[in-house]
């Protein structure tokens, strides 16, 4: 790591020691948390760049650059390596000032779980990280459509829909109630070859990747078949799963008659956020749109196009042959050898003037364009307006700036024997949920709330250089009243960050914001806002349009509403925690029900299995080879799970 000196001699003599080769670099602040991930194919020139007396960028990078203590970099062997190395690394770091893109959450997709020996079809809200271990992921779905496009899957392909670990558990169970009524062809009872299980997967990818033209004419064969050896009930059975799949074909629009595979990306900005629509056109039939989001750090519309490529074409699976766009990306020729070497087999990108691929774009921006205003009207406020929200907080807490990176936290118990905690996270006022964490109470005995919340901050600030808990915090929230933040206090200053608490009223609502110095702001009436600016000390004439009776309750019930949101999911993560405590107690002390099986016993079968859900799938030998146990303890333990 380079730490960047005062005097400019010096530093023009550590660019020097740069390399003039490709590579990554990543720009941190005075903590170590990185602001920016970049490449470049020089990078002591890029460098040099960024540092020079007036750098030629926006106003983004300029705010980043005025931030900078330290850079690290990374050489690589040519730029394309550059290239993929940085969008690991922006996909790990998260960085603020690098454009960050992000799926519409409200629209699930269809997760085929093709790492598996025996791939499940299912629900999901995101795309994970196993689409790189070879997963499919199908959509984003309207909910409505996603529930009748996995009603037919169900009634087409009899997958499984267990969550056994086969072929490990394979015997292990009696087939399922689904098994018995037609709907999953029992794989867990080895009733179906691993690869005729397969072969019906590749059908179902086939089937969502609109491509039903094939299985259409297989099953209109097979029911002639059964009908003519005079299984009529086969037949019928052939017959309606024909119709299913021929209805949903006549559905899709048809927009290229001679057939062929492309995807349409356009993009549509409001000043502060920009959408990307992507149309997937498969054998010329549209079979779906996927939405991703940004803030609008400004730039062209060509830096956010090659954003999306990169990251969103992860697998060869998901590289068409052609892709049309409303921009250019930049840096084109570098980004088409990036998907042609992802792929595997030539990629084209087009931008088209006229004709059908012209109209297909069109219809690209048209569907990005509303998907914006539909997520402007979701949220009930625009993203200034929470800007605007954040700054009030960040004012409220003693701070310059919007507190960027939020972290709450809160504590949950029932009983003495689970005591747990929570931290979550938003950014830019958002959940951040990759970033959230669970604490179980472990440094005293008994119930003490405040005690408790000091244990688990203390923890946290104990590692608030270690990367896996992310960036440090701007502002800390706690759940709680004065004693809460008095609590908490002692060791954020002693980091040097501040700290207010969240206050609920008589019937557990978020009411207000209690600060560092006892005084709770009143969020449901407007008086406490208002006489906190008006006693501001740099009240200014910005308060002014404040005080405005709209204006300022606006600011109020925004903030109420952000509050309540970050309380809310701090109870809520906590509690889920404490439950999952509660149930594994539970199951471990319910051995002691067993005759025979006393604290000792108990012991022993856990410390020899680890978990009470291994002791309840232990076969009756695996139960005798346990020390310490007898043969009728063993069976009885046995026939109480089997039962």
């Amino acid at each position: 790591m380079t730490t960047l000196p005062t005097n400019n001699n010096i530093f023009d003599a550590q660019l020097e020691l740069v390399p003039d080769e490709p590579g990554v670099y990543l720009m941190r602040d005075k903590s170590g948390s990185v602001l920016y991930v970049g490449k470049a194919n020089s990078l002591r020139q890029r460098l040099a760049t960024y540092f020079a007396p007036n750098p030629d960028v926006d106003e983004r990078i300029a705010s980043m650059i005025s931030r900078i203590a330290s850079y690290d970099t990374i050489i690589c062997d040519n730029e394309l390596e550059a290239f993929i190395l940085e969008a690991n690394l922006i996909k790990k770091h998260r960085p603020r000032y690098n454009i960050l893109m992000r799926d519409d959450k409200e629209y699930p997709y269809i997760h085929v779980t093709l790492q598996e020996d025996y791939p499940r079809v299912m629900r999901a809200f995101r795309v994970g990280d196993d689409i790189e271990e070879g997963a499919r992921y199908f959509g984003p779905w309207l909910s409505g459509d996603i529930n009748r496009a996995l009603q037919v899957l169900g009634s087409i392909f009899p997958l499984r829909h267990c969550k056994l670990d086969l072929p490990r558990e394979m015997g292990k169970r009696r087939p399922c109630l689904n098994a018995h009524i037609g709907r999953c062809l029992a794989p867990c009872a080895g009733k179906i070859s691993k690869e005729d299980y397969r072969q019906m997967v590749d059908e179902v990818c086939l089937f969502l990747e609109g491509r039903t033209d094939d299985l259409i004419r297989r099953l209109h064969r097979d029911m002639l078949a059964a009908s003519d050896r005079l299984d009529f009930e086969e037949a019928t059975v052939l017959r309606g799963k024909w119709q299913a799949l021929t209805r949903l074909r006549e559905q899709q629009r048809v927009v290229d008659v001679s057939g062929g595979d492309r995807d349409v990306l356009a993009i549509h900005r409001n000043g502060y956020e920009i959408a990307i629509a992507k149309l997937e056109v498969r054998d010329g039939r549209v079979t779906g749109c996927v939405h991703t989001f940004a803030e609008d750090c400004g730039g062209a519309d060509g830096t956010y196009l090659s954003t999306f490529l990169r990251e969103h074409y992860r697998t060869a699976s998901q590289v068409p042959p052609e892709i049309l766009v409303s921009a250019f990306p930049d840096e084109l020729e570098l980004v088409t050898r990036f998907l042609r070497e992802k792929r595997g087999r030539a990629v084209t990108i087009r931008r088209p003037q006229r004709g059908s691929k012209k109209a297909l774009l069109e219809l690209a921006m048209m569907n990005a364009d509303r998907a914006l205003v539909r997520r402007s009207l979701s949220r009930g406020s625009d993203p200034q307006m929470l800007e605007r929200t954040l700054a009030l907080l960040g004012r409220f807490a003693g701070i310059e700036r919007f507190p960027f990176r939020i972290e709450a936290y809160d504590i949950s118990h029932h009983g003495k024997g689970a005591r747990s905690g929570s931290m979550v996270v938003f950014r830019q006022g958002k959940p951040e949920r990759a970033s959230y964490r669970h604490f179980s109470i472990k440094g005293f005995e008994g119930i003490d709330d405040y005690r408790a919340l000091a244990e688990i901050i203390g923890r946290r600030l104990a590692r608030l250089n270690e990367e896996s808990f992310g960036n440090r915090p701007d502002l800390i929230l706690v759940d709680g009243g004065v004693g809460h933040v008095s609590a908490a206090l002692p060791l954020a200053e002693r980091h040097g960050l501040p700290v207010a608490g969240m206050v609920k009223d008589d019937r557990h609502r978020t009411r207000g914001l209690v600060l560092p110095s006892g005084k709770v702001v009143e969020l449901t009436t407007a008086g406490s806002l208002r006489d906190f600016l008006a006693d501001d000390e740099q009240g200014d004439k910005e308060d002014d349009s404040l005080r405005e009776s709209e204006d300022l309750r606006a600011m109020r019930l925004g903030l109420l509403h952000l509050l309540t949101s970050i309380q809310d999911e701090a109870h809520r993560f906590a509690l889920r925690h404490n439950r999952r405590v509660r149930k594994k107690q539970a199951m471990r002390y319910a051995l002691e029900t067993i005759p025979g099986v006393g604290p000792a016993r108990r012991k022993r079968l856990l410390e020899h299995f680890g978990t009470s859900k291994k002791i309840s799938e232990a076969s009756l030998d695996e139960l005798k080879s346990v020390t310490g146990i007898p043969y009728t303890v063993a069976e009885a333990v046995y026939n109480h799970f089997k039962e």
